[in-house]
Order: C-alpha cells, then sequence, then structure tokens
C-alpha cells in the first residue's frame, strides 16, 4: 500500500483539525441538538474517543496481526446510551481523544513492513483488509469533521438569528 503513510499523516493532521474545532466551543454548545435524534458535540467527542480505540486502532491491529480471529463486537449506537455520552465531561473527554490519537499514530508510524493486504472474512461484509480499515478511519474523520462543522453552522444559525445566505450556499 503506497499510500499509507500519507493517511497515517492525514490522522496526524486531524487530531489537530479536532483540537481545533473543539477546544474553544462554549460550553452551551456541547449539550446542543439541532433535532432531538442528532448528536450533539459531547456525543460525538465521545463517539471519536470510542471509535479510536475500540474499532479503527484495534481492528487494524487485529487484520495485522491476527487476521483468522472474529473481530470484537462494537456498538456506536448503543455506546450513546449505555456508556452515558451524555454524562461525560466535554473536555476530559475530548483530551482523552487527543490523546489516544496520538498513540494510534505513533503505533502506526512504528509498524515495520505491515501486511496491509491480511484480510479479515466479515460474515455480512465479506473480505476487509487492514489498508480497508486504515482507510476507513481516515474517511471517518473526514464525516465527522463535515459532522462538527455542520453543527457549528447550524448553531451560529440559532445563537444569531441572523439570514446567513450572504456567507455562500451551504
Amino acid at each position: 500500500m503506497l499510500y499509507d503513510s500519507k493517511i497515517i499523516r492525514e490522522l496526524l493532521v486531524n487530531r489537530q483539525v479536532f483540537k481545533e474545532l473543539l477546544s474553544t466551543v462554549p460550553q452551551a454548545m456541547c449539550h446542543w441538538k439541532p433535532m432531538p435524534d442528532k448528536w450533539c458535540l459531547l456525543e460525538i467527542v465521545c463517539h471519536l474517543y470510542d471509535e479510536e480505540c475500540e474499532d479503527f486502532r484495534l481492528r487494524t491491529r487485529q487484520v495485522l496481526e491476527t487476521p483468522s480471529l472474529p473481530l470484537p463486537p462494537i456498538d456506536p449506537q448503543g455506546w450513546v446510551e449505555t456508556r452515558k455520552y451524555m454524562e461525560q465531561n466535554y473536555s476530559a473527554k475530548l483530551d482523552n481523544f487527543l490523546a489516544e490519537r496520538e498513540a494510534s499514530v505513533k503505533w502506526l508510524e512504528s509498524l515495520t513492513g505491515p501486511k496491509w493486504n491480511n484480510s479479515y472474512v466479515h460474515p455480512r461484509l465479506g473480505k476487509m483488509t487492514a489498508g480497508l480499515f486504515l482507510s476507513n478511519w481516515l474517511a471517518h474523520d473526514y464525516l465527522h469533521i463535515r459532522q462538527i462543522i455542520r453543527l457549528k453552522y447550524d448553531y451560529l444559525k440559532i445563537i444569531t438569528d441572523e439570514d446567513l445566505g450572504y456567507a455562500g450556499d451551504w
């Protein structure tokens, strides 16, 4: 996989993007939701932390090292309730996520000759290579960066009660 170093670099860059996007939000915004069925910033940060530790890093490592073993189960939607995301401390959870991302990048950079083509055969999704997990790790970042920016845009509309059309089309 010729692009693995670029993906790893982007994961590190995104650590800073998340830090800048999330570290200076007003307390009132941490729990604000545009709609009851949407996530707030606190839930997003908790999700990013859990996915960093228990999904992408763990699964990438497992497929690289022991691809024949079943992947541990995850429940991103269920974790919102079972792990009481809304009761977590926003700043502490953000710091935890940023520390875990740093640890992930250090681990990825330490790999020598990783077998990105190693694959796990998922019972529902089929063949999933370590490279697929790495690529999707970065794609997951982009999805949540977009989600965070959209939430901040919607929050600005609510708190200013201004027409934001002059800024351009969303």
